[in-house]
């Protein structure tokens, strides 16, 4: 495993090595094949990937190559090896969701995002592994610094293949905590963009649900998102992440207010050390970092945020039921006791609970608006700590509640339907733990410009 504590961790990159293909030093086949090359290596403890299409990677990397040699690259991703996580649909690979019930599902089409990744010049690589149908039940992934260790839920694949710099950037989906927390636990750059910023294609079940990027760095994750966007828009009825072509520059911001949420108290004290350490960070370059006591407004927020856990479980549970029940229909022994049992909490619900949940996240979306005249972001840690040690559930014992970790530094973004970038910027124990930072919706450039200038200007922190 790759140590991490000291943060001279360098994931893999693909923005720097464009000028290197465009002066023919480089090429992306053979960029390519350095990714192969660690996946080789690597795949059989981390087991990031689903299935890998060498064949057709190999064709797209030499036809980009052909397109630099050219000088007529299709963008700034041309050429970039990325992994899909295995709930989007794919022309080229199997989409079998993580679940014994999707086994050989082949629809033999590609997610709007993947189709916009196409277009862009990308190389789509392989399927990531997800958890079961997205959900809670832990797929073979484990944590590229630690194997003891879940990289999180449910992108864990996307996630895991950037910490083991397998690749330089993977497409994760969140509809509680389904990319910030694993991007927490494996060291990645992440964005969950404005609710419906990315086209998600045939996965419009669920109204918290986004797609989003996991990358080494905040450029290329940036590129990654920016490109889908611009070709394959937002869901039906959003406006669509919009913003800057180029990765937009770092800017330090005038004010931030610390977002404690329900998460606050879970903290550990190293985890709880290593935040108070960023925000003397940010202190010390001349950012005012507001507390809950510091303003009424905040105080409103904070308060609104109680029982936000709870909520996204009755607006996801009600929402997803359907599918899940489905595939249990189909295919019973091909579901997981786990979600069967999520299943049927989700059973109990009726309509009056959702449009209940409903309001409730109509009130929490009003409260978190009013403090936007007040602070350019929010910020907060990205995950209660690390990633627990997990080693499987124990025959004759309850289930672990929360196998791939707790979303609770999560389910805020989510039913706000804010943007959220994570960075890599603490360690605790030799392991990645993230900070998030959150913005208004439509904000997504922003708050990429302030993630930015956090990550190289506020020292990185390690206890």
């Amino acid at each position: 495993m790759t140590a991490y504590a000291t943060g001279d961790f360098r994931a893999l990159t693909f923005h720097d090595a464009t000028p290197r293909f465009a002066d023919g030093t480089d090429t992306p086949r053979a960029y390519l094949e350095r990714c192969l090359e660690t996946i080789d290596a690597r795949e059989p403890v981390v087991r990031a990937w689903v299935v890998i299409n060498q064949a057709g990677a190999r064709e797209a990397a030499d036809a980009s190559t052909v397109r630099w040699k050219a000088g007529q690259p299709l963008s700034a991703i041309d050429g970039m090896p990325v992994g899909i996580k295995d709930l989007l649909e794919t022309r080229d690979m199997p989409t079998q969701m993580g679940s014994e019930a999707y086994r050989g599902n082949f629809p033999k089409r590609d997610n709007a995002a993947v189709w916009a990744l196409r277009q862009a010049g990308a190389v789509v690589l392989g399927k990531t592994v997800t958890t079961e149908m997205g959900g809670a039940q832990p797929g073979p992934t484990t944590n590229p610094f630690d194997q003891g260790r879940t990289p999180g839920g449910s992108s864990s694949g996307s996630a895991a293949a950037i910490g083991a710099c397998m690749v330089p950037a993977a497409i994760g989906s969140q509809v509680g905590g389904s990319i910030i927390r694993p991007a927490s636990y494996c060291g990645n750059f992440a964005l969950k963009p404005t609710q419906g910023g990315i086209n998600r294609g045939e996965r419009q079940a669920t109204s918290m649900s986004t797609h989003g990027p996991h990358a080494g760095s905040i450029e290329d994750m940036w590129l990654v998102a920016i490109e889908i966007a611009r070709r394959a828009g937002g869901d039906p009825g959003r406006l669509g992440l919009f913003g800057p072509a180029t990765p937009p520059p770092a800017r330090r911001p005038m004010t931030l207010a610390v977002m404690e949420a329900e998460g606050w108290r879970l903290l550990d004290d190293a985890s709880g050390a290593v935040f108070e350490a960023v925000v003397d960070g940010l202190r010390a370059q001349g950012v005012t970092v507001l507390r809950r006591a510091d303003h009424p407004l905040l105080e409103s927020f904070e308060r609104a945020l109680a029982g936000v856990q709870a909520l996204t479980g009755v607006i996801t549970g009600w929402e997803n039921h359907w599918g899940i029940r489905n595939a249990v229909a189909t295919n019973p022994d091909g579901v997981s006791a786990r979600t069967k049992a999520v299943l049927a909490g989700a059973e109990k619900l009726t309509p009056e609970d959702y449009r209940a949940a409903i309001l409730q996240r109509e009130e929490l979306r009003r409260r978190h608006e009013a403090i936007g005249p007040l602070v350019d972001a929010v910020i907060a840690p990205a995950s209660p700590g690390p990633a627990p040690l997990w080693a499987g559930d124990v025959a004759g014992q309850p289930q672990v509640k929360r196998p791939t970790g707790d979303a609770v530094y999560n389910t805020p973004s989510s039913a706000l339907g804010a943007p959220v970038v994570t960075v890599p910027m603490t360690a605790v124990g030799g392991m990645p733990m993230g900070i998030q930072v959150m913005g208004q919706p439509h904000t997504d450039a922003a708050v990429t410009a302030i993630a930015r200038w956090m990550v190289e200007t506020v020292p990185f922190v390690s206890v």
